[in-house]
């Protein structure tokens, strides 16, 4: 993602709990990416992408929660483990969204966006600024200006945003849904093949 943002002249912040390697991807961007402390990316981000599993998803939320208020907060998370078979399992249940989940344990004022999440990290490499139809990222959301300002970052990143609805609809674009690369959809899509399906 820091490359999609990169290359679609998004500046940001990026910060890792690996110091050292979040400054040489900064470094290797292009002058777009300034790498910061986890501190002071909670003190001085509006809109916070978390790319993490969900359970650090939620250590972040826990450890920062009281400096969310006002910020918009990506969650890209897939609620899956490794199945111990070389493949992954659904790690809450069947019926449960970690984008609503997550959003209930935000503090007042701090808005949830659910984005990023649909496409693998290949798919999100391969297929960004795609010609000439765009590939499509899904994104729900209750909050209309959180939602645009994300689907703004979409786009940045070198895709078509496509609303699915509220975060009641984060499950249909987790892995697994049917909006989902690893789910019924199966696949990369653009927009003329993402509005037949939502």
């Amino acid at each position: 993602m820091a490359a999609n943002f990169a290359a679609g002249g998004q500046d940001f912040l990026l910060a890792g709990r690996d110091a050292e390697a979040a400054r040489t991807i900064a470094a290797s961007l292009g002058g777009h990416a300034e790498a910061v402390s986890l501190d002071e990316a909670f003190r001085r981000a509006d809109v916070l992408l978390l790319a993490v599993w969900l359970d650090a998803f939620e250590q972040l939320l826990s450890q920062y929660g009281q400096q969310l208020a006002g910020t918009v907060i990506i969650d890209p998370t897939n609620p899956v483990g490794p199945d111990g078979e070389g493949g992954y399992h659904k790690i809450i249940g069947e019926q449960e969204s970690s984008g609503q989940i997550l959003a209930a344990l935000l503090p007042a004022g701090a808005r949830l966006v659910k984005a990023f999440g649909t496409l693998s990290a290949g798919s999100l490499s391969a297929a960004a600024r795609q010609e000439p139809d765009r590939a499509v990222l899904f994104y729900a959301s209750d909050d209309d200006t959180a939602g645009d300002l994300v689907a703004g970052l979409i786009g940045a990143a070198g895709f078509d945003a496509v609303r699915v609805g509220g975060l009641d609809q984060s499950i249909r674009i987790e892995m697994f849904g049917d909006l989902h690369e690893y789910g019924a959809l199966g696949r990369v899509v653009t927009r003329a093949e993402a509005l037949k399906v939502i």
